[in-house]
């Protein structure tokens, strides 16, 4: 990657955000939306664009109409750091949807080409790091901001400049409401932060929850002979058990704990089992055992529960019918019945329209 001549090149690693439980407070203190999405710096020298992923790979060949986007409205000499996000409208509900956005990322140009039609990308810029000859690395966040809002004042949809508030309440008003256009919490970044690549300078906070869910299996670890990931669900209103996520973090002691504590349970075939059927699943099925482009050359065989075992997990948001991340174990849950295990427990976000969002409604 590579190709252009500005004051600040690539690779850049982004600058992160620590989680904190609550929005934190302090003078000169900006809020802003933490966008659900791909994150992306900007790099554009004339006719040249790259579009950089967090772990410093391109993006250019995935993103066609983001380039297209940003040679027409971006400053001619500019990097900016900034989010790709996809809209679903196909309800009449305007919302971030996550999925669509990982489908973006194919092998094949002409799929590309055609996603990039039906399932365009929006561009959100929340950064800057160059401008013409002069970096920004070093300047204070505050006057990073308003040299960003002056140069991207004329820009229109689908690229936007995020909403930010320095009003402590508006982004207490944020969390709570946000989620339900598909936002994940509130970004907030001290005033006087120079642009720190790869480093924790700014706040993050985000939705925390807890769900009873039915183990009904599990993956072995990389390593071999220990647990890597427990397989969860939950059941539907029609009685089925659908595999909602995984819980994956463990110390390498609790992975062979885990192992020894599902040993009851293992069986030695899906007979009977209640994912049976994935064992020849239907295009597009969603399944534990499932091949991706996000897994390729990882091992997922799984190995099946009896689905009687449940466990509280800590997860943040929901993507559809399934735990947008990784959920956390929190402890097992003897005293519940597994059938009870649905998602009439879990708390759904209230619907908002993202283009308020966008429009950086308070």
């Amino acid at each position: 990657m590579g190709g252009v001549e500005l004051p600040v090149t690539p690779p850049v690693e982004p600058m992160l955000a620590k989680s904190v439980p609550e929005v934190p407070v302090a003078e000169g203190m900006s809020y802003e939306p933490k966008w659900d999405g791909f994150r992306c710096l900007v790099f554009r020298d004339g006719d040249r664009v790259e579009l950089a992923s967090r772990g410093g790979k391109t993006m250019s060949r995935y993103f066609p109409e983001v380039v297209a986007q940003a040679k027409a409205q971006l400053p001619p000499r500019c990097v900016v750091d900034g989010e790709l996000v996809v809209i679903r409208r196909d309800d009449g509900h305007p919302k971030l949807d996550f999925e669509w956005l990982q489908q973006r990322i194919h092998p094949a140009d002409s799929r590309v080409r055609m996603l990039a039609a039906q399932t365009p990308a929006d561009l959100i810029v929340f950064d800057l790091l160059a401008l013409d000859d002069e970096s920004f690395m070093t300047t204070p966040y505050g006057q990073r901001r308003a040299r960003l809002h002056q140069a991207l004042a004329p820009v229109v949809p689908p690229v936007h400049l995020t909403a930010t508030t320095e009003d402590p309440a508006v982004a207490r008003r944020w969390f709570e409401i946000f989620e339900g256009a598909g936002l994940d919490g509130v970004i907030a970044k001290p005033a006087d932060i120079p642009y720190g690549p790869g480093k924790r300078l700014m706040f993050k906070v985000k939705h925390a929850r807890t769900a009873d869910c039915v183990v009904a299996g599990f993956r072995w670890h990389k390593s071999g002979g220990v647990l890597g990931s427990l397989l969860l669900g939950l059941y539907d209103e029609a009685g089925e058990l659908r595999h909602v996520g995984v819980s994956a973090s463990f110390t390498a002691a609790r992975r062979k704990q885990l192992i020894e504590e599902l040993a009851p349970y293992r069986m030695d075939s899906l007979d009977g089992h209640p994912w049976a059927a994935w064992a020849a699943p239907a295009e597009g099925a969603r399944m534990p055992g499932a091949v991706s482009r996000w897994s390729a050359g990882k091992t997922l065989q799984w190995e099946p529960l009896r689905p009687e075992l449940v466990a509280e997990v800590a997860y943040d948001a929901m993507e559809g019918d399934r735990f947008r991340h990784t959920a956390r174990f929190v402890r097992w849950r003897p005293d519940r019945d597994p059938r009870s295990c649905d998602y009439s427990q879990l708390e759904r976000p209230v619907r908002f329209d993202v283009d308020r969002v966008l429009a950086g409604e308070q």
